[in-house]
């Protein structure tokens, strides 16, 4: 094994030096940009603003470690992004439709303990879904008013004060392993698919009304635990 090469690679020693340098400049370059991006930028990133700090990444990290490239062409590359960051935002503040186009829009995907059919086409699994509802103390649908997808792909989730908890299909992992396709027994069931919930007559074959799936949950009606 050569030590030297590993350690090196193509290069001599005395490149650490000029690497130290560069990545010290290269360093505050990107603080500076970051900065000029202002606070929007560094809290909360969409999907335009992280493909604007992964072209700032890119045009950071190889001047910091390539001896080809130079560091001006990098720090211009800086320029142009972060101003063609601040057009755009610029443009989105002054139309609702760029806004849209650039940012994408919050989609709600439960209402009501009822999860809707715009939930298959967020990316976001079924199972992510409900360990975030679960992380959040509930234990059942029918606890939740509202539940939104916002621009950004966080969820905002709105609850039922404890007076209108509603019977709903319940998240625990054990009660959801314990599925019917036919209820021997009256009472309050849930489907599911999607947390349909409804009282229930002895049946020989489930059927959900509402997305015709064909396992139901006996659902339940307790109140979060905070």
């Amino acid at each position: 094994m050569d030590l030297k090469s590993l350690l090196f690679g193509q290069e001599e020693w005395q490149f650490l030096l000029n690497t130290f340098v560069r990545t010290t400049v290269m360093f505050l370059v990107i603080l500076v940009g970051l900065r000029m991006l202002g606070k929007r930028g560094i809290h909360q990133l969409s999907v335009f603003e992280l493909g604007v700090i992964i072209g700032l990444g890119s045009a950071a990290g190889d001047p910091m470690f390539y001896k080809d490239v130079g560091i001006l062409p990098s720090v211009v590359v800086f320029i142009v992004v972060i101003s063609m960051y601040r057009l755009v935002t610029y443009l989105i503040s002054k139309s609702d439709r760029i806004e849209t186009i650039i940012e994408g829009t919050a989609t709600y995907i439960l209402k009501e303990g009822i999860i809707l059919e715009a939930f298959k086409s967020q990316p976001l699994g079924r199972d992510e879904f409900l360990a975030t509802l679960r992380q959040k103390q509930v234990f059942h649908l029918g606890q939740v008013e509202t539940v939104v997808m916002e621009s950004d792909s966080q969820l905002s989730i709105f609850f039922y004060p404890d007076d209108k908890v509603r019977y709903g299909l319940p998240i625990l992992p054990e009660a959801l392993s314990q599925t019917y396709k036919k209820t021997s027994d009256p009472g309050v069931y849930s489907c599911f698919a999607c947390g349909n919930t409804q009282e229930l007559k002895p049946n020989t074959q489930y059927s959900c009304p509402r997305c015709n799936h064909d396992k139901c949950v006996k659902s339940l009606n307790g109140q979060r635990v905070r």
